[in-house]
Order: C-alpha cells, then sequence, then structure tokens
C-alpha cells in the first residue's frame, strides 16, 4: 500500500512537472517573440537618435570653429589697430584653446610669436582647401608640447591693406570639454580625424577603451579588423566626397555601428563604433523587465520548496561555524601558549645575557676597587686601577643604554632632537671615537666622502652620532686584527631641492654572518654566537636600536654579508638643508676668489667643486705638480689665494714640491690634503705658511684651516689660552642633589678644579638660598631634576620669576640621570640653560660651566 502511495505521489509529481514546464514554455514563447519585435522596433529608433548625436557633436565642432574664426578676426582688427603690432602679439598670453599666437608681416617669411620665438609657415600645411569663415585652416600636427593641433590664418587689414598675417595655433583638447560625456554609457569609440592626413587627432575623454594620439585610419582598420576592400573603398569615396557613411561590422567579436561624420565640409570626420548592444539598451531594458517578471513569478512558485531546504541548511551552517570557531579558539590559544613560551625563552635568554654581561663589568669594578684599597700607598698601582674601573664603568653604562633606548623605542617614546649639524663635526667626532678602537687592533680604517652637495644640514646629531658608532664599533669588534674598516658617505640623486639625499655604508672583512643569522640581526637580545665572536660582549639591542632610529628618521637600513668576508651594512637618509647655508661673506672678506686644487684623483677634485659650489670661490684642477706650476705661471702670481696639495702627489719630495709651487706664487698659502694614517707630516712645520688638511674634504674644515693660517700670522702669543679657558678657580656654585654620594663626588670634583660649591637637599632649599643670596653669590646653579619636596624643574621656574636682576641671567645647568632626548627639551623650557647627563664627565661639565659662566668656548 505505501509503494503504491509512494509510486501515486511519484506520478502525481511528475505530471504537475511536466504541467508547469509546459505552462512556462509556452509563455516563454511569448515572451521571446513580444521581446524580439521591441528589440527591433527599438534599435530602428536608436539608430536614428546615433545619427542626432553625431549631427549634434557636428554641429557643437563647427560652432566651435565658427567662434575661434570669429574671435580670431576680432584679435586681426585689434593688431590692425595697435601701434605697435609685435608687441601686442608678444604680450598676448595663451589659454586651454589658443596656445601660440604668431604674426607675419606683408612680404617677410618670418615673425614672432607670443612665446617668444622666430615664427615661420614652414611646415603648416594649408593646400587641404579646409576653410572656416574664408579663414584657411591649415593639415593638423603634432606641437612641441606633443598635442594634435591646427593653425588658421587671418590676413590683418590696416586701411583696406593687408598688412600681415596672424597665425593662431589651437589644440583638438579644447574641444574635448564641449563634446558629450558618457557616449553611449562608454561603450561607443569616438575619435576626431583629420581627413587629408587620415590621422587620429582626439579622443574625447570617457570614450570607449582605446587612446588616440598617434593612430590613424589604417591603424583604426587593422584594430577593428575591417579588412574588405570594397567596404574601404566605399569608405574612402565618402572621405573624397565629405558624405556621411554608417556600416555594420564586427568589432572584437562584438556586432558594431560603424560612422563616419563629416565636420566643416569634411576637413575633419568624427569616427568610431557603437556595439548594437548599446544601441539596442532601451529594448533590452523592456526585455529585462519582462524577464523580471518572468523570473519573480518562477522564484514565488519555487520559494516555497526552498525555505525548508534554506532552513536546514542554515541549521547546519551554524553547526559547523560553531565547530570552527570552537577550532579557531583552540587554535589561538595554542599560538597564545606557544607566544608565551618562546618570550619566556627569550626572557630567559635575555637575563643570562645581561646577569653575564653586567656581571663581567661589575665585577671588574668591584675587584679594582677592591686591589685599589690595598695599593693605596703606590700611586702607579692607583692610577692603573682608576682608569680600569672608569672603563668598566663606562661599558656597564653603555649596556644600561641601551636597555633604556630599547624600552623607549618600544613604548613610543622616542623623539628626534632636530637642530643644524655639519658632516665634517659628525665625521670628524666619530673618527675620534672609531680610529682609536681600530688602531688598537691592528687595524686600517678608511674615511670616504663623495658625492655630498652640502654638508650643513638639519636633524637629530646625536642618534645619527649613535647609530655610526653603534655600525663602526661592531665593525671593529667583529674583525679581525690586521683588518680593513670603510666607512663611506655618500650623495645619492636628490629627489627633492630641500633634502640631501645620503647612504651611509659601514664595510669590513672581518668574520662575517651567517645567512640565517642575518635573518634576525635587526631583532632584540640576538648577537652572533660562534667560537670566534663569542668573547665579544654586549645586549644585543644596538642593531635594534640602529633600525629603529633609522625608520624613525624615515631612513632604510639594508645588509649584506658573507662568513670569513666581511658585512656592507647601507643606510639611507633624507636630511633637510637649511635655508642660507653658504658663507659668501667669509670668502669675500678673506679675499678668496679662485684656488687651486693638485689631485691626480678626478673623484675628489670633483667632489671638492661640488662642495665649493654655492661659494662663488672658482676652483681650478690640474693632476699633477707640473701641470700646477704651468698654470701658476700662465695665470700670474696673484691669481690663486690658496693652493690644495695632494700629499701623495709630491712623489719628489714633500717639501721641494711646496718651493717649486713657492717660486711660482710665493705668498700663496699652501694646505697639504692627507689621510689620518699618513706618515712623515711633522716636516710641513718647515714651510712657511703652509698646514695640513685632513681627507675627506669640507667646507668648514677649510675655513677652519683658514682661519688657523690666518691667526698664525697675526697672533705670537699666548699659547696658554686653552688651559686658561678651561680653569674653573675661584668660581662659587649652588648645587641641588638629594643623593649625598652623588653630591659628595661634585663637591670633591669641582674642589680639585678650584671652586667651591654650596649642596641643598631639594629644591625648595636651592630657592630659598638664592633668593637671600646676595646677587653674584653664585656663578652659576647645579640642578638635579628628581628631588623630594620641589623637583627641578619647578625650582628652576620659580627662580626664573623671582623679582631680582640675576635671577633671568644666572646660568642654571641641569645635571640628571634623566639622559633622553625629551628630558634635554623638558628641561630647556622650564628655563635652564643645558642639559647634562649623569654620571658626571668633568671634561664635558668644565667646558659647560666655562661656556655659560666664563662665556668661553
Amino acid at each position: 500500500m505505501k509503494k503504491k502511495q509512494d509510486k501515486g505521489r511519484k506520478d502525481g509529481g511528475k505530471s504537475l512537472l511536466v504541467s508547469i514546464i509546459i505552462v512556462f514554455l509556452i509563455l516563454g514563447v511569448i515572451v521571446f517573440s513580444l521581446a524580439g519585435r521591441i528589440t527591433k522596433e527599438m534599435s530602428a529608433s536608436a539608430i536614428q537618435n546615433l545619427s542626432e548625436s553625431l549631427d549634434l557633436v557636428k554641429c557643437t565642432i563647427e560652432a566651435i570653429l565658427n567662434n575661434e574664426a570669429d574671435f580670431q578676426k576680432l584679435i586681426a582688427q585689434k593688431v590692425a589697430l595697435a601701434e605697435d603690432p609685435e608687441a601686442y602679439i608678444s604680450s598676448y598670453e595663451k589659454n586651454l584653446t589658443m596656445v601660440k599666437l604668431s604674426l607675419i608681416a606683408e612680404g617677410k617669411t618670418e615673425g614672432i610669436s607670443n612665446t617668444g620665438e622666430i615664427f615661420t609657415e614652414e611646415g603648416l600645411d594649408f593646400s587641404a582647401g579646409g576653410e572656416v569663415q574664408g579663414l584657411p585652416v591649415s593639415q593638423s600636427y603634432l606641437n612641441y608640447m606633443g598635442t594634435w593641433a591646427y593653425t588658421m590664418k587671418c590676413p590683418v587689414v590696416q586701411d583696406g591693406k593687408e598688412i600681415a598675417a596672424l597665425y593662431i595655433e589651437y589644440v583638438y583638447d579644447s574641444l574635448d570639454r564641449s563634446l558629450p560625456e558618457n557616449f553611449y554609457n562608454d561603450t561607443a569609440l569616438l575619435y576626431i580625424m583629420d581627413a587629408q592626413s587620415k590621422r587620429l587627432v582626439l579622443k574625447p575623454k570617457g570614450m570607449g577603451e582605446r587612446s588616440a594620439g598617434h593612430l590613424n585610419l589604417e591603424d583604426f582598420y587593422h584594430a577593428n579588423e575591417i579588412k574588405e576592400r570594397e567596404l574601404r573603398k566605399k569608405v574612402d569615396n565618402c572621405l573624397m566626397s565629405g558624405k556621411n557613411i554608417l556600416f555594420y561590422h564586427d568589432i572584437r567579436g562584438k556586432q558594431s555601428l560603424n560612422y563616419m561624420w563629416s565636420v566643416n565640409g569634411g576637413t575633419i570626420y568624427l569616427i568610431g563604433y557603437v556595439p548594437v548592444e548599446a544601441i539596442q539598451q532601451e529594448s533590452r531594458a523592456v526585455n529585462h523587465n519582462i524577464f523580471a517578471v518572468v523570473v519573480v513569478m518562477l522564484t514565488a512558485f519555487f520559494l516555497c520548496c526552498l525555505l525548508y531546504y534554506l532552513n536546514q541548511r542554515k541549521q547546519i551552517k551554524i553547526r559547523r561555524e560553531r565547530e570552527a570557531e570552537r577550532e579557531l579558539h583552540n587554535k589561538q590559544l595554542a599560538e597564545a601558549l606557544q607566544a608565551a613560551q618562546i618570550a619566556s625563552n627569550s626572557k630567559t635568554m635575555f637575563l643570562s645575557n645581561m646577569s653575564h654581561d653586567i656581571r663581567t663589568p661589575m665585577n671588574a669594578v668591584l675587584g679594582f676597587t677592591a686591589l685599589l684599597a690595598l695599593e693605596a700607598d703606590n700611586p702607579a698601582k692607583v692610577r692603573e686601577y682608576t682608569k680600569k674601573i672608569t672603563a668598566s664603568g663606562q661599558h656597564l653604562l653603555s649596556l644600561i643604554n641601551d636597555v633604556l633606548d630599547v624600552s623607549k623605542i618600544e613604548s613610543g617614546k622616542m623623539v628626534l632632537n632636530m637642530g643644524n649639524f655639519t658632516l665634517n663635526d659628525l665625521v670628524s667626532s666619530v673618527d675620534a671615537i672609531i680610529r682609536p678602537m681600530a688602531e688598537s687592533r691592528k687595524q686600517s680604517f678608511h674615511v670616504e666622502v663623495t658625492g655630498i652637495k652640502h654638508e650643513n644640514l638639519l636633524g637629530d646629531e646625536t642618534r645619527i652620532n649613535q647609530i655610526l658608532i653603534n655600525l663602526l664599533s661592531n665593525a671593529v669588534k667583529y674583525t679581525q686584527e690586521g683588518g680593513n674598516i670603510w666607512f663611506r658617505i655618500i650623495g645619492m640623486k636628490q629627489r627633492s631641492n630641500q633634502f640631501e639625499h645620503i647612504r651611509i655604508e659601514v664595510e669590513d672583512n672581518g668574520y662575517g654572518m651567517t645567512p640565517e643569522y642575518l635573518k634576525t640581526i635587526f631583532d632584540a637580545f640576538t648577537r652572533a654566537e660562534n667560537s670566534t665572536t663569542n668573547k665579544v660582549q654586549g645586549t644585543g639591542l644596538g642593531m635594534a636600536i640602529t633600525k629603529n632610529i633609522v625608520e624613525l628618521m624615515g631612513g632604510t637600513i639594508d645588509v649584506s654579508s658573507e662568513v670569513d668576508k666581511g658585512s656592507l651594512f647601507k643606510v639611507e637618509l633624507e636630511l633637510r638643508i637649511p635655508e642660507g647655508q653658504a658663507d659668501k661673506r667669509f670668502w669675500r672678506e678673506s679675499g678668496i676668489s679662485r684656488i687651486l686644487v693638485v689631485d691626480s684623483e678626478r673623484e675628489t677634485c670633483e667632489n671638492i667643486q661640488v662642495m665649493m659650489k654655492d661659494t662663488e670661490v672658482a676652483v681650478d684642477t690640474v693632476p699633477g705638480l707640473q701641470e700646477a706650476v704651468d698654470l701658476i705661471k700662465d695665470r700670474g702670481r696673484d691669481n690663486y689665494q690658496l693652493v690644495l696639495l695632494d700629499w701623495d702627489e709630491t712623489e719628489l719630495g714633500k717639501i721641494s714640491a711646496a718651493q717649486e709651487i713657492r717660486e711660482s706664487a710665493a705668498a700663496v698659502p699652501i694646505l697639504f690634503l692627507a689621510s689620518y694614517e699618513t706618515e712623515g707630516m711633522e716636516c710641513v712645520a718647515e714651510v712657511d705658511n703652509a698646514a695640513i688638511l685632513y681627507k675627506p674634504f669640507f667646507v668648514s674644515a677649510l675655513k677652519e684651516k683658514i682661519l688657523e693660517l690666518q691667526a698664525a700670522g697675526k697672533v705670537t702669543a699666548e699659547p696658554e689660552e686653552g688651559v686658561i679657558n678651561s680653569s674653573l678657580e675661584g668660581l662659587h656654585f649652588l648645587a641641588a642633589e638629594d643623593n649625598a654620594i652623588n653630591a659628595e663626588i661634585l663637591s670633591e670634583i669641582l674642589s680639585m678644579e678650584g671652586a667651591s660649591c654650596e649642596v641643598a637637599e631639594n629644591g625648595k632649599l636651592v630657592l630659598e638660598r638664592f633668593e637671600h643670596a646676595k646677587e653674584g653669590e653664585f656663578d652659576a646653579i647645579l640642578m638635579d631634576v628628581q628631588m623630594p619636596v620641589m623637583n627641578g624643574y619647578a625650582a628652576t621656574k620659580a627662580i626664573r620669576a623671582l623679582n631680582r636682576s640675576d635671577a633671568a641671567k644666572i646660568p642654571i645647568i641641569a645635571m640628571t640621570a634623566n639622559a633622553f632626548a625629551e628630558d634635554e627639551k623638558e628641561a630647556l623650557a622650564a628655563g635652564m640653560d643645558v642639559h647634562l647627563a649623569k654620571p658626571i664627565d668633568v671634561d664635558l661639565l668644565k667646558k659647560v660651566i666655562n661656556k655659560y659662566v666664563n662665556g668661553k668656548e
């Protein structure tokens, strides 16, 4: 019975299905027949609309041409009335339509243009016979801007006599703004073609897919596969007669209606095509509406059938999503656990490294302190142990600074302290630190600067110095004794006139790095470990800090290395060029207008010429000594005010070479260009009015050397000036320091320099002591920052606000353990004069005190 019921349901279902299919077939036949009739009727209407649209475009272009002709006639009348027609033309500014106005006087072949150039009719072809309101129109051509253009020629008549011809160049691009947009919803292709040359001179924006400009009619045929000879012949006949033509042709697999529409009597043509489907778009819209009704009917029929099915699928989908969510949650938990384990391992490894690296210098400090107590009566041992304790303390301080720096970077609190600096000072300071390190390991340290146009730049000199010290100190550490280290600063092609684009290269031929380590070299707490380098101490933070500082400056850093062959680090930075950095006044006051460079290295000579470019000092270069002597003799004794002589060029003897130049130019100062590692420089002292200028060449270094030579000629005494400047004898200071040990150290240091110090425990006591002190009693205030009761910032602001004449003038020097750039800015903002970081650097403290108290640099 059940089988019969199932069979009955199946048969009934089949009958219903067949009935539904028959009904929808009948409905489909009716719909398709109706749609075909509508399509046919509306296509005919669309073709008519296309013709009307093309006539509208044609009328628009002809109206523009007529307006241009009227306007040119008006200009010709104004030219005829002008007292100076050529001046009138020259003063006329071009616009988006008229790019050039020219005038040729009657009887002449050449004239002038408003662009300032000489104009001739050469290159303009008026032979096609095209005219607008009687004005000849030239054949289309590409103008100097690479834009298709045409020229109209108009006579200039004065008192019934033609005195000149006015030529105005118009660009086809000006027609684009007047042509219709969204031509058949951007499916139609519309070109403007010059009928004489058959060149396609304009394609309005937003029409079609191809671009015009360097295509012709033959390219149009080829691109659209129009190969029928009869059809081409028919088109050529229409072009010759100036008639319009419409024809069907398949374009890229789509049936299209092609057109060629005459404009201005056939001098130019509108050519292109419209896909038939675009023409029949309206009929398709009606058919789509009919089909939409059918679809809605079908949808309504099947909707009920799908509801249950969709509901079931929804339930299945929900179950699957819940299972996927549980799997994702479990995966995230596993990844978090793994990340936590990696972080724990990294922390353990870092603490292990830090424990070892901190204990090593700390052990040295404690050990030598114990030895110091035992050898207190032995001055030589005391000095030796003190020196080693200082070195260990400096190393310990560098480890702490690395950890604090990376902490600042990770928290996003690191800021740049922008200011003016010179590459000369930067290179000199780095050289002073790195060269002794390299020489202690018997390494050769090479410094090269090439291609730099501006040596005065704007940036954070301290952070750039930190980058260089990190890279170069690593190069020294990881290079074997007797190796080579190269430090290069290379001027790159400027992307902007306001920025100097430089590349810094640090290269060595040391131990190198493995490909595996190169992948993690810029990660924090990583160090290269092998049997050769495992004795090198450090936090593993130097390269991470370097990379973050470089990126904070908007630069890039890259590294390449091979084991046992060496490493190469490249840093690229763009640093702003300060305005007005060329000191031309210095050279005029020094009487230097021309110098001579004697050097066989062409790159060095070019580098000097580039860097001296903005000084208005002429730089002549010769490759050898004999050429220099000959040039000086040819130009005369007083032609050069300075000679730069490369030390390596004087092969016949340094002193004799200088004397040979002196024979030709007796009073000219001579500067020997030499490297730091050059030997035998002592003999330069035997030459009058001569000195050594160390490479690499910088303008600021040259100025300093010139000042030294000038001073040597005027100042005969005061050899002890540097000693007097650094003396603190007789000075009296007020110090804010809450730490008894630090206060004692400060007092002892000042006492050894002949100065005295009065210490207060907090900012409030300092304020009260200064408020009740006599004017001039204290020469300066040494201010700690973090103190109880009142901190250093508040105390400084309160002192500056006191109603006494010396409150605003007394130097206040911040001496604090807050050593970051933002701490320095906060100190200066509070009213302090300068910021010094603890631990105290005695030499730096003396320089600062002499600058702000004694007024001496």
